[in-house]
């Protein structure tokens, strides 16, 4: 049997019953928009993500667009982000009309250089063509990136700080949640995630309450919210009551009913997860680069990314041993022709070194020690092999 990338079937039969019965308690209540599970989800997010509000939403890319949107960022504004990563991260800028600006990232972790950030705005400054408006770090395969130093350099020049924590959703970092240091905190749960539906979703963690009726505001193509209608008479439904441009972003209940139930095992997953990290590096940390946790982090290990010189090599040797790998991510952002004409202020020799040797292992909670010794066997034999 190929071992599978990741075990999505492993989690749904821990799941059981109780999972298909939520679906179906869903589909029976026919509210499938915007239904009771909705609510209950928001809430159970913001207490395990640490936040007050949470907003969720159609995906994880509108996820991180509303933020920009209810900030007013746009033509002329600048948001500076790392290459190293999937294209929604500086997709949503120019959607909004704002220009993304590319940040190199650090050797060891992958996550954005704080360092090199600051750099980076001075010299849009300097330049005087953009405005900086807001910075979106990623937590890049399920660690946190180094939001102390991130949030000070935001801090100092007074711009808005996003956390993507798309792969990251429940990573840590001295104990707390992205959402700690930044003004916002993004996820998304495509299936493929830590925690993801069966289907597209995504939320938003905020601190601000009047920012989050902004947000809700904005989901539902600018509906009125209370603080709108306050001194109105306005008796109808207020989502026929625009006050501002917004989009369709609802999350489906039933997504919202899945994601309810993964969350009573979401934590046990993560320590599982960490457990499996933990072996590779005992199995592999002498043949090839294994991955380093940022200190006093905890990765929710969206992905177990190795490095190695010989990567297509050895993706064809674990290939001919049904052993799945992938590449996060071949072509970086601004080497892609749609992105290749916006800013990245001092090139990003990090990230166009990092793009030739990265590669992803299997990595899910229910990989198993006979699986795991497998992959990590055919690894050292190859390296052994070509060394």
């Amino acid at each position: 049997m190929p071992i599978p990338f990741i075990d999505l079937q492993a989690q749904r039969a821990r799941l059981g019953q109780p999972l298909e019965d939520a679906i179906l308690k869903v589909v029976r209540s026919g509210a499938y928009v915007m239904g009771p599970e909705i609510g209950q989800f928001e809430k159970a997010l913001g207490e395990f993500g640490q936040a007050p509000f949470v907003l969720s939403c159609g995906s994880g890319t509108e996820a991180l667009q509303l933020p920009l949107m209810a900030w007013g960022i746009g033509p002329g504004d600048a948001v500076f982000c790392p290459s190293f990563t999937f294209a929604a991260t500086a997709e949503v800028m120019p959607l909004v009309g704002a220009s993304p600006v590319f940040v190199d990232i650090l050797e060891d972790t992958y996550n954005l250089d704080p360092a090199k950030l600051d750099a980076a705005i001075e010299a849009v400054k300097a330049a005087g063509e953009l405005t900086p408006k807001a910075i979106i770090a990623v937590d890049l395969f399920g660690q946190p990136a180094d939001y102390p130093a991130i949030a000070t350099v935001a801090r100092k020049h007074g711009l808005k700080l996003i956390a993507d924590s798309a792969q990251g959703f429940g990573c840590a970092l001295n104990g707390q949640h992205p959402i700690h240091w930044a003004d916002v905190a993004t996820t998304s749960f495509f299936p493929a995630k830590p925690l993801g539906c069966y289907g597209d979703g995504g939320a938003v963690l905020s601190k601000d309450a009047g920012f989050h009726d902004l947000l809700v505001s904005l989901r539902v193509h600018g509906q009125a919210v209370k603080s709108d209608i306050e001194g109105r008479t306005f008796d109808h439904d207020p989502k026929y009551l625009n006050m501002r441009i917004g989009m369709n972003s609802r999350m489906d209940t039933i997504q919202a009913a899945v994601l309810l139930q993964k969350l009573t095992i979401f934590a046990d997953e993560i320590e599982s997860r960490n457990k499996v990290a933990a072996r590779y590096a005992e199995q592999l940390g002498d043949v090839v680069k294994v991955p380093k946790v940022i200190e006093g982090g905890v990765s929710v290990w969206a992905q177990y990314t190795i490095e190695t010189d010989d990567r297509d090599g050895l993706i064809a040797h674990l290939k001919g041993q049904a052993i799945p790998t992938a590449v996060y991510y071949p072509i970086p952002i601004h080497r892609q022709d749609v992105y290749s004409k916006y800013p990245a202020p001092g090139g990003l020799p990090v990230t166009d070194a990092k793009a030739k040797v990265v590669m992803s292992l299997p990595m899910h909670p229910y990989l198993s020690e006979t699986d795991q010794d497998q992959i990590t066997a055919a690894i050292r034999a190859f390296v052994k092999r070509n060394g």
